[in-house]
């Protein structure tokens, strides 16, 4: 498995594309607005895009997969019940900014509602859909259990998890989600957060205050 990652745009999102071999296909997790960056990514390992998977509906991880989607013909997977943030970019630009920025924020045309515990198979690649309600009401993990990585998003991050203070979110639903599809998974997985630096399950448990309370 060769995975590429970097933060991109203002929010510093770490966008992470993977594939089973240079020059193959890949899977692209977040889409930041930021396509120069992507693209750059992509080139790397020379890998040709096969699908976007969304953890969430935030500008900041799908800003740019409009873009991305159209101009490679691949389809963007989300979770319906984030419908309301992903078909809607410029109106999350214009909360942040006061206004939308320069660039093709157009939402994706082509939209593959994920499924909890769907099971994906993509670019060669198998995952698992994990449902974590919490930051966003549609936000998901992706677990790939035969490599042992979560692609937690903004669920869970190195010492921290995400906030629940934003439109559609819920502290109290985040942290059942934590205790129902998160801390349930092998301690040793190693998680690719959507902001800041990789850990793994085993430090959160033992070292995250957040997670004191499922310990």
């Amino acid at each position: 498995m060769l995975i590429t990652s970097r933060p991109l745009w203002a929010a510093e999102t770490n966008c992470y594309v993977l594939g089973k071999d240079a020059g193959g296909p890949a899977l692209i997790i977040d889409a930041p607005p930021d396509p120069e960056g992507v693209l750059a990514l992509l080139a790397q390992h020379r890998f040709i895009p096969a699908a976007v998977l969304l953890t969430h509906g935030h500008v900041d991880h799908m800003g740019g997969a409009g873009s991305l989607a159209r101009q490679n013909g691949v389809a963007v997977h989300v979770h319906p019940d984030d419908d309301f943030l992903t078909l809607a970019p410029e109106v999350q630009l214009r909360s942040l900014f006061g206004m939308v920025p320069e660039g093709d924020f157009a939402p994706p045309e082509r939209l593959i509602s994920l499924v909890d515990g769907q099971l994906l198979n993509l670019a060669g690649i198998a995952l698992e859909v994990l449902h974590t309600p919490g930051h966003t009401p549609g936000h998901c993990c992706f677990h790939l259990a035969k490599e042992g990585i979560l692609f937690s998003g903004d669920q869970l991050f190195a010492g921290s998890i995400g906030r629940t203070d934003l439109p559609g979110g819920s502290y109290p639903q985040l942290m059942a989600s934590m205790a129902a599809k998160v801390v349930t998974l092998p301690p040793e997985t190693r998680v690719l957060p959507g902001h800041g630096p990789a850990t793994t399950l085993a430090t959160e448990l033992r070292t995250n205050p957040f997670l004191e309370e499922l310990r």
